[in-house]
């Protein structure tokens, strides 16, 4: 019972750290790791006395070490189908940024009109979000928005709205959102399904604060003037070079739904499949340049850019939430849910509300093993409690709202998701500042669009 007390400790303990990275100047990725390696050294260590608890004991401590030690390599698993994933899509989004391959869509956007711009940057952001991730189209827009407008508070107002966006459209596509991604890739969601029930309460969640500001804002806003030098003159690529790259990079990403649809093999394998593609297409393309040219336009030259220490964050995180769910603490926290919530609207809600405060990755993970996926003959056996379990079935209920509520929660606070997180490091917004300004819209937002989803399922 004491290794059992002191895994949850331990796990909270993490939790605060990786909550607290700013303050402690200690990166999430190396508490995450420590996190997930202890919590496993207590669990195989006290395998002999935790699960009997759960009532997974067999006879002698060994043959428990070794049932701990099965269960790390099953978990490992599904954790290294979400890493390999990431890894093959952020490869992909690099090598088109790394050919310029956005300009197609910057070098677009000519309005003054701070309402018109409003609105456009909100829907780029809402789109170009389902097609790459939340992440990735923020650091996107966020450069872009540098280029437009010239007086930094300004220039704020308008990369709130971009995390309120990225995190909506980001929601109701299966590579869109990392806890989109996860469910997906878990079989919790099919691609089809997400996209249809979502679609809507994702864009509910967009349109009512751009609703709501179109009463208020009004003018122009003031470009910078910036005079290029002859290096920024020189375009790395050409403007064909461009164009196929962000094409085939946008298709490899958008293929992959099909591909697993097609071959029913994990996602990974068709990422890496257009990843692979993608790679032999740029070393002929630039084949007959000198090294110095080449080597930032090839794989090999973009893979230094990929964000390692969010993979070992992802790796970290999901390895300890997968002790708790072996040792059985996230069961017993199931229970609890569903005896003082009472149902799944409720419980989803409350999740995504502390997505803004916590990460959004563990909350997933966590839910993902508290409510284990029901295949069919489970429901059918249900009896009484089949309007209950019929919620975690592919597709069910519960999922659907999980990865709604997830991916648009953390907008109510610029900590609360990646997004937020990566546009306050790029442009220094001030956090107080984002409560007073964003978070209010942000919240209409995502309670507009819990409303939506809860009034639609309602009637079907």
């Amino acid at each position: 019972m004491f290794a059992y007390v002191l895994m949850a400790l331990i796990f909270v303990f993490g939790y605060l750290c990786i909550a607290l990275e700013h303050p402690l100047k200690i990166d999430k990725a190396a508490t995450a790791i420590l996190t997930a390696v202890i919590c496993w050294t207590v669990l195989v260590l006290g395998a002999d006395s935790i699960l009997p608890i759960i009532g997974s004991g067999t006879a002698g401590a060994s043959t428990n070490a070794h049932h701990v030690v099965l269960e790390l390599r099953h978990h490992l698993g599904e954790v290294s189908e979400i890493l390999f994933f990431l890894m093959g899509a952020m490869t992909i989004v690099e090598l088109i940024d790394a050919h310029e391959g956005f300009k197609v869509i910057t070098d677009r956007i000519r309005t003054n009109k701070r309402i018109h711009l409003l609105w456009m940057i909100g829907f780029i952001t809402f789109f170009l979000s389902a097609a790459l991730d939340n992440l990735t189209t923020t650091i996107v827009m966020v450069s872009l928005l540098r280029k437009l407008i010239k007086e930094q508070h300004e220039r704020w107002f308008y990369v709130g709205i971009v995390v309120v966006a990225a995190n909506a459209g980001g929601a109701w596509s299966p590579i869109g959102d990392v806890t989109t991604t996860m469910l997906w890739i878990g079989n919790q969601i099919t691609a089809s399904g997400i996209v249809a029930q979502l679609f809507i309460p994702s864009l509910v969640c967009l349109l009512a604060p751009l609703l709501l500001l179109s009463l208020t804002m009004k003018g122009e806003f003031e470009r910078p003037v910036v005079k290029p030098t002859k290096e920024e003159r020189r375009d790395p690529t050409t403007a064909f070079e461009r164009n196929l790259v962000f094409i085939l990079g946008i298709g490899a990403l958008l293929f992959v739904p099909v591909f697993k649809t097609v071959t029913h093999l994990p996602p990974y394998m068709g990422i890496l499949f257009g990843l692979g593609i993608l790679w032999v297409v740029t070393e002929v393309l630039h084949r007959g340049k000198n090294e110095e040219d080449k080597h930032p336009l090839s794989v090999v030259g973009v893979l230094r850019k990929i964000d390692t220490t969010s993979v070992l964050f992802f790796l970290g995180i999901l390895l300890a939430v997968s002790s708790l769910a072996t040792a059985g603490h996230l069961t017993q926290v199931a229970t609890a849910l569903k005896d003082s919530l009472g149902n799944v609207f409720t419980i989803n809600i409350a999740i995504g509300l502390l997505s803004s405060v916590v990460d959004n990755v563990p909350l997933v993970a966590g839910s993902m093993k508290m409510y284990p996926l029901v295949s069919p003959e489970t429901l059918a056996m249900a009896g009484s409690d089949s309007s209950w379990v019929g919620n975690f079935v592919v597709n069910g209920t519960f999922w659907e709202m999980l990865a709604y509520c997830a991916g648009t929660g953390g907008s109510c606070l610029i900590i609360g998701s990646a997004a937020g997180v990566a546009a306050m490091g790029m442009e220094k917004i001030n956090f107080i500042w984002y409560l007073k300004k964003i978070s209010w819209l942000a919240l209409v937002g995502y309670l507009a669009g819990a409303a939506t989803y809860i009034g639609l399922a309602t009637l079907a």
